[in-house]
């Protein structure tokens, strides 16, 4: 060790290593809506007096704003609404019957109808309230002068116009209609500052709509009945015109127009001889060409066959009969035959009978052949004669049809028309039978009474809305105050708000000697920096880092003490650790670890002594240090100079560890140089006063400068003051097997 810096060679400066994934950009903002109980019973908790004042001061102005307000009472009539009014002639509404699915339809346009701007106008000129000052003084509007008339408003009674426009706005502003479900019992309410003239005002809404609704039903049946009269006189002028053109054209055309029968009496028809004639003649037709197809069969089957073979010959009895005696007189030729010879006058008589027999049987055949002849002769000149006759009537047929095509369209015009007449005159029949039948689906159940009390305003219900705006306003503003702020309480803050990994926790401790609290091993302090240097260990892939910087935001935030503290505890693992004092501005290692004030890192950055003068030895084995002295000029040059990288690389070879306190962060660029040249930087929070802000522009010139931040350190943390989940971390966490314990 007795080599001096200035000696050592100047390695060549690794590429900085990334920084550590929670120094990447800013850090993950909690969520916006987080419920966790004990973080909101803690906010509640930490601003109890502001959520105190807020309700106070809502449940302050809820009470002022309901002595200020002006009493309004309300009446209330009601009116039932039916569907359908009662029948006292079938079918006699003009308007049909509401169906069943559009009740709630129905209802609420019936809603609609009362809360209209014609029916409040009815209402103020049956009460001419338009005339009565304290009218307007009811409703909470001022009664129109001279003065508040514009240009819309001229004339003689231009005053008077727009008193009652007011009134009427006046009116339908003061009233509310209300339905509920399953109901048709409509309740009519008007409020105002006087009781008379609210129930007044409520009753006239009520029979005014029951009386607009009866008038609405005789209005609508009178129109009816006037425009039916109307349709009617010009449903009849047409049905005259068109029977006449009938009657003239089918005189001209020559058909005859005869009265239905039975059923179809009540229609009409055109009577066609030719028609007829033609049917007659076309079926007679017909048949005549059956029968001659048939005689044309029977001459066809015996035009080329033999007499004898024919069978309307052999069926005929004449020719049986000729056979029968010829078969007798041949028997009694073969007799004599037998008895005598072929000249035998006997047997000669009865040969020549024999031969007049087979002439008549002949003569008979060819008659009844020639017979099948002449009937199809006969049967073709029936079926031509009739088939003349069948296109001499189709061609007058023919004719008749095309006249009956005009005749069919002044037909159809003439029913036509008096189908719209039997309609029309039908109806017109029923709406007058039925003019003083008319019965109101509507009818007046409760008149509104005068209220004795006023509805509003009602000082329970409003300083009950006082206190719900003063809860919302509170939990607003806690809300808010609790988002904003910044500040750094609870170790959950650290990851949430922060986005770097908290690797230890150190509890606030009331006695002021930490160097006594350190040497207690089951010391809350000692248990706390066990915990860091396990944490530390596995925070990255190569164990315990081999050059450590701590490092803060701001000044008196633990990072001297938390230096010594892992310092010492490694030394006592039996590691060879090595301490620097890196603050050259206020250097505090050689106070607490109660060492010379000896030349240090400033003399070895200068190169005015080696390293071997600047390490020197503590109380505590296997630790050593180098302090900050003496107070350099311009401690950011000789920080930043590569003699401190090459320091480090000295160092790397000859201790195990080497523990750097850096200096504050914010406005000074000591504390970057040092966390380049380590392997990690550890940030030291102070809990009683960290605040976001600062400590994410310290992550932000950390990652600029690639220094790599294995994480955060917690220190002066105090469970009462965190809330939430911090509660956990009391001060029991530290405490499990001290001797105050050991019977437990």
């Amino acid at each position: 060790m007795t080599a001096r810096l200035d000696s050592i060679p100047t390695p060549h400066v690794a590429p900085a290593r990334p920084a550590s994934a929670g120094a990447q950009g800013d850090p993950a903002e909690a969520p916006l809506f987080d419920l966790d109980l004990s973080r909101i019973i803690f906010a509640i908790r930490r601003n109890i007096w502001w959520i105190g004042a807020i309700i106070a001061c809502a449940l302050a102005l809820g009470l002022v704003a309901t002595l200020l307000m002006q009493p309004r009472y309300i009446a209330t009539s009601r009116v039932l609404i039916e569907q359908q009014a009662d029948q006292i002639i079938e079918n006699n509404d003009v308007t049909p019957a509401v169906a069943y699915q559009d009740a709630d339809r129905f209802l609420q346009t019936q809603v609609d109808v009362i809360r209209s701007r014609a029916l409040a106008a009815k209402v103020v000129d049956d009460g001419k309230f338009w005339t009565e000052p304290a009218f307007f003084d009811a409703v909470g509007t001022p009664m129109p002068t001279e003065a508040d008339l514009d240009y819309r408003y001229q004339g003689k009674d231009a005053l008077q116009r727009l008193r009652r426009d007011t009134a009427i706005d006046a009116v339908a502003r003061n009233l509310s209609v209300s339905l509920p479900d399953a109901s048709r019992l409509v309740a009519i309410s008007f409020s105002g500052s006087d009781p008379n003239y609210a129930a007044k005002l409520a009753n006239l809404f009520a029979e005014s709509y029951v009386s607009a609704n009866l008038a609405r039903k005789f209005d609508s049946s009178s129109y009816a009945r006037e425009y039916l009269a109307q349709q009617l006189d010009q449903a009849r002028i047409r049905l005259e015109t068109s029977e006449r053109d009938l009657n003239q054209y089918s005189r001209a055309a020559g058909l005859v127009r005869v009265q239905g029968q039975g059923q179809n009496a009540d229609k009409e028809a055109t009577l066609s001889v030719t028609n007829d004639t033609l049917v007659q003649v076309n079926g007679a037709a017909s048949q005549a060409t059956a029968e001659r197809i048939a005689a044309e069969d029977r001459w066809n089957s015996v035009r080329n066959s033999p007499v004898m073979t024919v069978p309307q010959v052999l069926e005929n009895p004449a020719i049986q009969a000729l056979i029968r005696q010829r078969s007798e007189v041949e028997s009694q030729l073969a007799q004599e035959s037998s008895r005598h010879l072929a000249g035998h006058p006997t047997a000669a008589a009865l040969q020549a009978q024999v031969d007049r027999l087979s002439a008549q049987i002949m003569a008979v055949g060819n008659a009844i052949k020639s017979s099948v002849r002449i009937e199809f002769q006969a049967a073709q000149a029936k079926e031509a004669t009739l088939q003349r006759q069948v296109v001499d009537l189709r061609t007058l047929a023919l004719g008749e049809q095309d006249r009956g095509v005009q005749y069919n369209i002044l037909k159809r015009v003439a029913e036509t028309n008096r189908s719209l007449y039997d309609t029309l005159l039908a109806r017109y029949n029923e709406l007058n039978a039925t003019a003083g039948a008319t019965s109101n689906n509507v009818s007046l159940v409760d008149r509104a009474e005068t209220p004795r009390f006023p509805a509003s305003p009602k000082l329970v219900l409003n300083l009950g809305l006082a206190l719900l705006a003063g809860i919302l306003c509170a939990g607003i503003f806690v809300f808010v105050r609790e988002h904003f702020d910044d500040a750094i309480r609870a170790p959950d803050d650290v990851e949430h708000k922060l986005g770097v990994p908290l690797l230890g926790l150190v509890p606030q401790e009331a006695s002021d000697d930490i160097r006594l609290e350190m040497r207690d091993p089951k010391s809350a302090l000692s248990e706390a920096y066990n915990s860091l240097i396990a944490n530390l260990r596995y925070a990255g892939a190569d164990g315990f880092p081999k050059i450590l910087t701590i490092t803060s935001s701001r000044a008196e935030e633990g990072k001297s003490t938390t230096s010594v503290a892992i310092a010492e505890q490694l030394a006592k693992l039996g590691r060879k650790t090595l301490l620097i004092d890196g603050d050259l501005r206020r250097p505090t290692v050689h106070k607490i670890l109660d060492l010379p004030s000896a030349h240090g890192l400033t003399a070895l950055l200068t190169g005015e002594i080696g390293l071997d003068r600047a390490i020197l030895g503590t109380d505590v084995p296997n630790l050593y240090a180098i302090t900050a002295l003496p107070t350099p000029v311009n401690p950011s040059l000789l920080l930043g100079s590569t003699r401190l990288e090459a320091l480090m690389q000295h160092c790397r070879g000859q201790f195990d560890h080497v523990i750097i306190d850096s200096p504050p962060m914010l406005g000074l660029s000591d504390a970057t140089s040092l966390s380049v040249a380590s392997d990690a930087t550890l940030l030291v929070i102070d809990a009683s006063k960290g605040h976001r802000g600062t400590i994410k522009s310290t992550l932000r010139r950390l990652t600029l400068v690639h220094a790599p931040v294995v994480g955060a350190l917690l220190t002066k943390f105090d469970p009462r003051r965190a809330g939430g989940n911090a509660a956990y971390y009391g001060y029991d966490y530290y405490e499990y097997g001290r001797p105050a314990d050991s019977g437990a």
